[in-house]
């Protein structure tokens, strides 16, 4: 079994400007004296730097990939916003949308980002390798066809879908998110088509605001190939199972999908900045499993996971890494240093029984 690891320096040079977490300084906003945007590179590199020092690094089949094109980009966006992010870029940097700064020179890098995702899809498809693990950054599963959103600059997972189609022909594809964050982009793309079930497990109002609703099933053609699982703040490690054996499992066997690709987001692990879901490795460990033996009974094994958020230095390399020894196989001797506080920091029987009963109400709803 090969597992790829798609990563490419120049992702790590795409900066955010000058913030503190999430707001542009000036005003009565000071400069920061630590990491500044949530969205550095540290969380990334540092998680490449614990794979390479775990020594999981040399069993990986470390892979860069080519940028994607104008056309592949086109299949999902408009060609009004590629021009004005590629504009703005030039420019020196700003926005193109919603809460999503860039500097001179992100819309190359953010091509290649997306670029070792097509790779990856293709690689998975075909059978070059067993599954992977894409390090994307500018991340892509907020990214609107029409606007930039969240930190995402291009919809990643949909262009090397997209590209994959033009290639390849019809494809059933299963997108599962579990960033803390619902997945607003994948799902607007794909909302009203029935080959992509899109699935997302998010904090219930975390961002965007007004996105990710249960009842939010698509349109059209596409009705019933949208799921949301919108899950209570501080759900913690029992939350994030109940769904998987309630809700995802259960769609992913009745949708049959040909590839599960995974928008992997590590923000809901427990000092996350962004977030309040209090996981910790062992809770990733438990997902990448569930998602591991459902791609091998369904697809083949056919699997691709795509980093997306995560904004904590020291949680996202152990979260990371759970993921990515799931996939090979494998098990270092790194343990997660916060497993501990954040086990115990877990939510009572009754908040867990609470939100389980709310699971339960949703399948039924769902499933019948």
């Amino acid at each position: 079994m090969t597992t790829a690891f798609y990563h490419d320096e120049r992702c790590l040079w795409h900066t955010t400007g000058e913030h503190a977490l999430i707001i542009p300084v000036g005003g009565y906003v000071q400069p920061p004296a630590g990491a500044g945007h949530a969205e550095s590179p540290e969380t990334k590199r540092r998680f490449k730097n614990l794979l390479e020092v775990s020594g999981l690094w040399k069993k990986l089949a470390v892979r860069d990939a080519a940028p994607v094109t104008t056309e592949d980009m086109l299949r999902v966006h408009s060609e009004d916003y590629l021009k004005k992010f590629k504009d703005v870029s030039d420019a020196g940097g700003g926005n193109a949308g919603y809460y999503s700064p860039f500097g001179r020179g992100s819309y190359e890098i953010a091509t290649v980002s997306a670029g070792l995702v097509k790779q990856g899809v293709q690689d998975v498809l075909t059978g070059a390798v067993s599954n992977g693990y894409v390090l994307s950054r500018p991340p892509g599963h907020h990214c609107l066809s029409e606007a930039s959103m969240g930190f995402c600059l291009l919809a990643n997972i949909p262009i090397a879908l997209e590209a994959a189609r033009a290639a390849h022909g019809a494809l059933r594809v299963a997108v599962v998110d579990w960033d803390v964050h619902h997945g607003n982009g994948t799902e607007a793309v794909f909302y009203d088509r029935d080959d992509t079930l899109t699935i997302s497990l998010h904090q219930e109002a975390c961002f965007p605001l007004d996105k990710g609703a249960a009842a939010d099933r698509g349109a059209g053609k596409g009705l019933g190939c949208n799921l949301n699982i919108p899950l209570l703040p501080g759900g913690g490690h029992q939350a994030y199972l109940d769904a998987f054996d309630l809700l995802v499992a259960p769609a992913l066997r009745a949708y049959r999908p040909e590839l599960i690709v995974v928008a992997s987001g590590l923000d809901a692990n427990g000092v996350d900045p962004l977030a309040r879901m209090l996981a910790h490795a062992e809770t990733f460990r438990a997902m990448a499993t569930r998602i591991k033996a459902l791609a091998a009974e369904l697809c083949d094994g056919k699997l691709l996971c795509v980093h997306e958020g995560g904004y904590s230095e020291l949680m996202v390399p152990f979260c990371g890494l759970a993921i990515v020894e799931t996939l090979l196989g494998e098990k270092t001797d790194v343990i997660d240093p916060m497993f501990d506080i954040i086990h115990a920091q877990q939510p009572p029987a009754d908040m867990i029984a609470f939100q389980r009963a709310r699971l339960e109400a949703q399948a039924k709803a769902v499933f019948g």
